[in-house]
């Protein structure tokens, strides 16, 4: 195991901004980093970043909590199929082999990289499950659906390690009307709850590295409350258009479709691209609105 304190930092900053603001890409991204970048073992990566995220995501979903972007009765739907389930994919992972997991993560993959291209094409043609800032109550099939997503999600997760929070999030894009911040702060606090289920887990079995998650913290905390922020003050349109990069980028990192570690490159110089965009697009916000309030102070008698 290679890389010192600050590089975990680093590393629990860029994770943590990027899922307060989207909720999604966390464990896609931190596990094969992990292994990559620091030579960790696959047991030690999953065991270190589903405990490093239980513990950062619930910062997160305090503060979506106080913003008021939850939708608590859809998590707690979510869940009750989600807890179980994944205890029973992480079971299935001794039983079934490494072998029957990487096909399900290949499997994973296509689904994300054609939900991405799909939900960025949804998001500039109009139709389909109209997005209200108005409370949604969950009727009946709102019920079955949740429960159904949690069992299948969860699952999912337990069995390898990715997903919890672009999985959910992808199928609640297009299955519920909530706008995309409540989204955010919905998966959030789901996924939250679910990495602690199967943190503890690795816990028990010895498969986290408490150096490295203790360093990725002082990144992660201030990253996903930053990030939180963020999203709540972001065009919905913009934040839709950001979760179909993930989606593109995650499915495309599961895939590892180049040789060597061009992929893991590929996918860093995309997420730079887009983060530059972003703080292109926010400065330009922000003098926007600053030039305004001068403009207002001069006219004003």
């Amino acid at each position: 195991m290679s890389g010192g304190t600050w590089q975990f930092v680093l590393l629990g900053l860029g994770v943590g901004t990027l899922v307060g603001m989207t909720g999604m890409g966390g464990g896609s991204l931190m596990t094969p980093l992990l292994m990559i970048v620091f030579g960790f073992d696959p047991g030690k990566a999953v065991g270190t970043d589903l405990m490093h995220g239980a513990i950062f995501k619930s910062f997160g979903a305090a503060r979506h909590h106080v913003l008021g972007t939850i939708h608590k009765r859809l998590v707690l739907w979510m869940l009750c199929g989600s807890a179980p389930m994944s205890l029973v994919g992480v079971w299935c992972t001794h039983l079934l082999g490494k072998g029957a997991v990487n096909l399900q993560a290949r499997i994973i993959a296509a689904a994300l990289i054609l939900g991405g291209i799909g939900f960025l094409i949804k998001t500039f043609v109009k139709g389909g499950v109209q997005v209200s800032e108005e409370a949604f109550l969950l009727r009946p099939r709102d019920h079955a659906i949740a429960l159904a997503l949690g069992a299948t999600g969860g699952f999912v997760v337990g069995l390898t390690s990715v997903g919890s929070g672009t999985f959910f999030g992808l199928v609640m894009l297009l299955a519920f009307p909530l706008t995309a911040r409540r989204i955010v702060g919905t998966d959030i606090f789901h996924a939250a709850a679910l990495c602690w289920v199967a943190g503890l887990g690795h816990v028990v079995n010895g498969d986290v590295a408490w150096h490295a998650l203790l360093w990725m913290l002082p990144g992660s905390i201030p990253g996903i409350m930053i990030g939180s922020q963020v999203s709540v003050g972001i065009p919905d349109r913009v934040l839709r258009i950001a979760f179909s990069v993930v989606l593109l980028l995650s499915g495309f990192k599961l895939l590892k479709p180049l040789p060597g570690n061009w992929t893991d490159i590929t996918v860093l110089v995309g997420i730079g691209l887009g983060a530059l965009a972003l703080a292109v697009w926010g400065g330009r916000l922000f003098i926007g609105r600053r030039a305004g309030a001068t403009t207002a102070d001069e006219l004003s008698p």
